[in-house]
């Protein structure tokens, strides 16, 4: 490939444009040939990468930033990435929606409209919001959760504020950013994403996981909750009494060299979940585990029903009173 390409793409998180190719020295010809070759895929009308790169890109999330990122290199105006968009590449943990866009803001003028799979909101910002991350300016990390929990509601407010807030950003910060929009739209829904937030939820799904049990009208939900004999230690997603509550992600199954977490084999993996679930029931606690699959659709009905019997049987059992397990208890921040 033309070494010039090569440098574009390498600065340009794997695209290039066709205006950019041109300049390079390549041809129309040049660019359709390495299309009808396989060599080129187009990521957007105009915007090219190397069909090797597009297909390793396999994570949902990593295939939007993708999409993303072509989509704003089209972009002749100036802008700033927020929203979702801001969000991936701020590595936020966040929930997409079914059809996920690409969002901007721009300023000072105000509205919003939809232009090529766009979203425009043109809206003001300051300039303590805007940060710099790969190399684009994207608005930070408690105004993009706010705009989040404005623009989609719950759950999905709720997952981005509980995100920001266990990368480190302060509630009052969140509240700050809250003080510039007294009259914006859906401005509650943001207020509704802060209450029911925790900077405990360590991944998306026990996000989901505590919105489940939310919607039960549990009280007294604990995140990370852990406990230890001096011997073993354990932390669980989620208690309410003494139950408790462990998202299972299938990446925590999926080998490192696959893209996942896992370092052992699947069934040492579930022979320890094993170990460690009947180690908990000897405290008497109950437990239930939940799957990413369980959290959406008619699947939802189905768990918050599992759910409740589960955590009903554990309360006949063994009640709800937890004070005999403080001195098994460690008490850690949950603010990383």
């Amino acid at each position: 490939m033309n070494p010039r390409i090569q440098a574009i793409m390498a600065a340009n998180h794997g695209l290039v444009t066709r205006n950019q190719a041109l300049a390079a020295g390549l041809d129309l010809n040049a660019i359709h040939r390495h299309l009808k070759e396989g060599t080129w895929t187009v990521v957007r009308r105009g915007v090219y990468a190397e069909s090797t790169y597009v297909e390793s890109v396999r994570l949902p999330s990593d295939r939007q930033r993708l999409l993303d990122r072509a989509a704003c290199a089209a972009i002749t105006v100036p802008f700033i990435r927020s929203h979702d968009t801001a969000a991936l590449e701020l590595d936020m943990g966040i929930l997409l929606p079914r059809k996920p866009q690409t969002h901007v803001t721009r300023q000072p003028v105000v509205g919003t409209h939809n232009k090529w799979g766009v979203k425009h909101h043109l809206a003001p910002y300051l300039d303590a919001q805007v940060v710099q991350v790969n190399g684009f300016e994207v608005l930070g990390l408690a105004r993009t959760a706010i705009d989040i929990a404005r623009e989609h509601g719950r759950p999905y407010g709720v997952v981005a504020v509980d995100s920001a807030r266990r990368m480190g950003v302060s509630v009052d910060e969140l509240w700050e950013v809250l003080d510039h929009m007294k009259h914006w739209p859906n401005r509650r829904l943001a207020i509704e994403a802060i209450d029911l937030s925790d900077p405990g939820a360590e991944s998306v799904g026990e996000s989901l996981t505590r919105d489940v049990l939310e919607e039960l009208g549990l009280t007294g939900i604990e995140t990370q909750f852990e406990i230890t004999d001096g011997v073993r230690t354990a932390r669980f997603d989620l208690r309410a009494g003494r139950h408790l509550f462990e998202f299972d992600g299938r990446s925590k199954y999926v080998p490192v060299a696959d893209g996942g977490l896992a370092l052992r084999s699947v069934d040492d993996i579930l022979a320890e979940e094993k170990a460690r679930q009947d180690w908990a029931h000897g405290f008497h606690l109950g437990m239930s585990r939940v799957g990413w699959a369980d959290l959406f659709g008619r699947n939802r009905d189905v768990l918050k029903g599992r759910l409740t019997r589960e955590y009903l049987t554990t309360c006949r059992a063994f009640g709800t009173d937890i004070s005999d397990l403080e001195r098994f208890r460690v008490h850690r921040p949950k603010v990383a």
